[in-house]
Formats: C-alpha cells, structure tokens, sequence
C-alpha cells in the first residue's frame, strides 16, 4: 500500500474507539482529521495551560466545530508537579506523564499522539512517557515522516495548517534550569504573537536564557519589530539579547537523558 493517507487509514480502522492527543499543531490536527473519518468512536483531548498558547487551542476548537469533532478540554495538570517546574533538561517527560495520566482519568479509550518518523531521531523524552502510559503513534506505525505527513494534510483540506511551522509548548522556549512560570510564559507568548502578527506564522522562538532574552528566526526581521521587543523586554526588566539563527532545542543544556 504506496499512498500514505491509506497506510494511515487502514492501520487505523484497527481502532473502534481512539482519543487522540491534539496540541493544535499540524501532527495532532492531522491525524485527528483523519481518525475522525475511519474511527467509529474518535475523541479529540486537547489540553488548556500556561505553556499552550491561545492561538493553539483556538486552532483545535476551530477544526472541532469545522468537523464535528467530539472535543474534551482538560488541564494537564503539570503545573502542580515540582519536577516540571524546575525545568530539568527532560522536563517534557514530566509534562507527557502528566498529560496522559490526565486523558487516561477522563476516557478508557486507547490514546494517540502525532509523533511521526522524524521525531525518532529527535531528543523527546514525552517518548518515554508515551511508553510508560500505552500512548500509540500511527504516522510511525505507518511510516509517515513530517514532510508526508504535511502532503496528508493537504490533501484532506486543512489548508493553511498543512504548512504551520512547529509549535512545540511555550516551556521549550525556557532555558534547562530556570524554574518555568506563567509571568515568563505569558511574556515568551506575546513577543511570539507580536512576530506573527507583523510577519505571519514562521519559525520564530522567544527564547528565555540565564543571560537574556534571545530571539531566534532565520527570517529578516524589521527594526521597527525589533525597537518593539526591546520595548517589552525594557518594560518587564529583561536584557534583549537580540536576534539570533533558529536553532532546534538551544534551550536544553546539560546532558540529554
């Protein structure tokens, strides 16, 4: 079977039930679309935190009403766990456990989560979590990579979400070691909105460091963009350490384990 929107479907019709995991992202979005369409009994969980940002969750209730989704919005719960809280370096592996002890608690249905391919080769310590707690991966099982994986959701309609750039949770922007808390989050969150809104969605990150605040882009930013982040982080005490190339995960430090 060569088309992968069949591998997936058929690897899926496996599932008579399935509550998938959906941040508001382009892997999630996908595959909810798509399991909404072959799973007799499909369930969205999208979860609302400090470390999601608004514009995700208004993506995921958006595709809900658009397709008729069942949706259930939880809490994660991973502000009250003090290991994610302080920010070690495999602090996803604390906000995944989280996350699925929480969708296990409202729903018996299997789970599943849009890892594909690429994210094999990548430090995700969720992964580990995803093991511990049953969480299955049909783009893996499929043999779906992320560039596939954006031809799928082109293909089923999805527009503009087939070429969102990444979006990994607002605490991937935090340092390893700096204690993650709301205030930052909401600061990291409207620096990225002020971007988007003058530029459109790219591959931008507000990253927060032991020495400053860094924004990281491989897109031309204007100086008038630039005078209004510096405007913001003069206004809350931050030292911008101005603008930087994107670098995949640079806000882990230590040994990746």
């Amino acid at each position: 079977m060569t088309d992968p929107t069949a591998r997936l479907e058929h690897l899926l019709t496996r599932f008579p039930r399935l509550a998938v995991a959906v941040s508001g992202g382009v892997d999630s979005l996908t595959l909810a679309t798509i399991a909404a369409r072959t799973v007799p009994d499909f369930m969205a969980v999208h979860a609302v935190s400090p470390a999601v940002p608004a514009r995700a969750s208004e993506r995921v209730r958006e595709m809900a009403r658009r397709q008729s989704w069942r949706l259930l919005e939880i809490g994660a719960g991973e502000f009250a766990d003090a290991d994610y809280l302080s920010n070690p370096v495999n602090r996803c592996y604390f906000c995944k456990s989280n996350l699925y002890k929480r969708i296990r608690e409202v729903t018996d249905f299997p789970i599943a989560a849009g890892t594909n391919l690429d994210d094999l080769s990548d430090f995700r310590p969720g992964l580990t979590a995803a093991r511990e707690n049953g969480v299955v991966h049909p783009f893996v099982e499929a043999g779906i990579d992320k560039q596939t994986l954006r031809g799928i959701a082109a293909r089923a309609g999805l527009g503009s979400v087939a070429s969102l750039p990444a979006q990994p949770c607002l605490s991937s922007r935090v340092e390893t070691g700096i204690r993650i808390s709301e205030r930052d989050l909401d600061f990291i969150d409207r620096v990225e909105r002020l971007a988007e809104a003058a530029l459109g969605p790219i591959t931008l990150r507000c990253r927060l460091t032991n020495l400053g605040v860094r924004l990281e882009t491989d897109v031309s930013i204007p100086p008038a963009l630039i005078e209004t982040i510096q405007e913001l982080c003069n206004d809350e005490r931050r030292l911008f350490l101005g603008i930087a190339a994107y670098r995949q995960g640079s806000a882990f430090v230590g040994v990746k384990i």
